[in-house]
Order: structure tokens, then sequence, then C-alpha cells
């Protein structure tokens, strides 16, 4: 029986994942940067310019939302450590995107390497 980390270790051989170092350009150049991340964990921080569509989700909201149907979108997503993005990517690659990237490391290399986030606005009482 094969267990999550072998369905990760199989995507990421069929996936692009691009590096920390690469990250900003090929998001600068994105039609879309996805976070399939859980919605606590994207309300908690995430990239600036993220939309958020959960792993468990991707496939209906891609379906059934018209302006994710052109198949030659440019998409670069993330989740935490990148498992499930690359899940997210193979999922895309079999629904027919050609642009799919995958964000190595994910949210935490991104969060080391002192990139910016966008954190929630805490409620000011003053």
């Amino acid at each position: 029986m094969k267990t999550a980390h072998d369905l990760v270790a199989a995507a990421k051989t069929r996936v692009q994942e691009i590096s920390i170092l690469d990250a900003d350009q090929a998001i600068g150049e994105a039609d879309l940067l996805l976070d399939v991340r859980e919605a606590d964990e994207y309300a908690a921080g995430h990239l600036s310019g993220a939309v958020h569509i959960s792993r468990g989700m991707l496939e209906f909201k891609f379906s059934s939302n018209p302006a994710l149907q052109p198949r030659d979108l440019k998409i670069v997503l993330y989740c935490k450590t990148s498992g499930r993005a690359a899940l997210s990517a193979v999922a895309l690659h079999e629904m027919g995107y050609l642009n799919v990237q995958s964000l190595a490391g994910g949210f935490d290399a991104w969060v080391s390497a002192g990139k910016p986030v966008v954190k929630p606005q805490s409620p000011s009482f003053e």
C-alpha cells in the first residue's frame, strides 16, 4: 500500500518545482498564484496576491470557474512544505493545464528566506 509520502515523492518526479531563488520571477510572470493549503493556514498568512483554493476542492473549483478554464494559464502554486502543491500540480497537469509550477519547500521555505507574507490585521482597540 502506498503512503502519502510515496504519492508526494512520485508527484515530485512529474512536476516542475521552482526554487525560492527563482520564485519572484516565476510569480511575477504567472497568471495565477495559488495557495492550496487549508483556509485557516491561508488566513494565518500567505504570499501577496495568492488566491486560496484548498487541495481538496482544487479540481472542482477549476472545473466550475470560467476564469480558470484556459489550459495555457501560467500557474504557480504552493502549500506548507510542497507536498500538497506537488499533488495539486499533477492533478492540474492531468486536467490539461500546460504551465504549472510548484514552489519548492512551500510557504515554510518562503518564510525561512525572509520573504514578505501577508498577515491579517489584528483589531485595534486604541
